[in-house]
């Protein structure tokens, strides 16, 4: 009877503490580019960075698991969850060393207008929506984050990316900043209450220089130009007329002058012809003399 009692009171104990909740089935953090969690939270990859001693010392020695920094039943109001100053360590205390504004946190080098690589690791895969931001022109990493300094929108909003290899694969276009800016990464699983945050350092360089794409063609050959001689068309013409001369005639008719000619001869010879005869007549007449006397 006595046992029986223990039992029906450790029943009604065990009735009167509520329930806990179930551990969600969606963990994760970036691991490309490297996020401040997944280099400097438990079990990270760069734990002995300045930046990530100076993170644990922050948070009393420790940080969280570096897959396991999410709120429940967030729903979208990020803003109002999370507050200025605390988006890298999503509120939560136990990640607030990731908050300090340093410049040393371990990076990535990217370039302005680059493709960027996004690689999300899934250690508890889940179907969810990812929404990138990135820092506006000008954000001081020497101040903590806030959602000024992100914007309004972000850059890419990604509804279910595939898995591939324990990663969630993603591609974003990095608009054009300078120095250290921060990559921050909101992850809303789907099918579970929790939302996930992350800070991932980028360091920009000289932006990315598109080059031109030169079709080939087959260029026309080079015709050099020349004086080309004058082309001379062949034809058959008929031989010019020739023109025929008038026959010349010996005794053409006296022109004017010769007429004249003629008749000076004429008057000559009969001057000479009388001269003789007066001469022969004054002849006779000295002899008739003579033989008269």
């Amino acid at each position: 009877m006595y046992v029986r009692l223990l039992t029906a009171a450790g029943l009604l104990t065990l009735a009167s503490v509520p329930a806990l909740p179930a551990a969600a089935l969606a963990h994760g953090s970036p691991v490309t580019p490297i996020s401040r969690t997944a280099a400097c939270g438990g079990n990270g990859s760069k734990t002995s960075a300045a930046a990530c001693v100076a993170a644990r010392k922050a948070t009393g020695g420790r940080l969280g698991a570096y897959d396991n920094l999410r709120l429940a039943n967030v729903n979208g109001n990020d803003r109002e969850r999370v507050p200025d100053g605390e988006l890298c360590s999503g509120g939560i205390a136990l990640y607030k060393g990731l908050d300090l504004a340093r410049d040393d946190f371990p990076s990535t080098d990217v370039k302005s207008g680059q493709r960027l690589s996004v690689s999300y690791r899934g250690t508890i895969p889940h179907e969810g929506s990812f929404r990138i931001y990135l820092t506006k022109a000008g954000y001081d990493p020497a101040t903590k984050l806030t959602w000024d300094a992100l914007g309004s929108k972000p850059l890419a909003d990604i509804k279910d990316p595939p898995l591939t290899d324990g990663a969630y694969r993603m591609k974003v276009t990095l608009p054009e900043r300078t120095g250290r800016q921060i990559l921050y990464v909101v992850w809303e699983t789907s099918s579970t209450p929790d939302t996930y945050y992350s800070c991932s350092d980028l360091e920009f360089g000289a932006p990315v220089v598109k080059k031109a794409v030169v079709k080939k063609t087959t260029a026309a050959p080079v015709v050099k130009k020349t004086t080309a001689a004058p082309v001379v068309k062949k034809t058959t013409e008929a031989p010019a007329p020739v023109e025929s001369e008038p026959a010349v005639i010996d005794a053409a008719p006296a022109s004017a002058d010769t007429t004249m000619v003629n008749i000076g001869h004429w008057l000559i010879l009969g001057a000479l012809t009388a001269a003789a005869l007066v001469a022969a007549g004054a002849g006779l007449s000295r002899a008739r003399r003579r033989k008269n006397s």
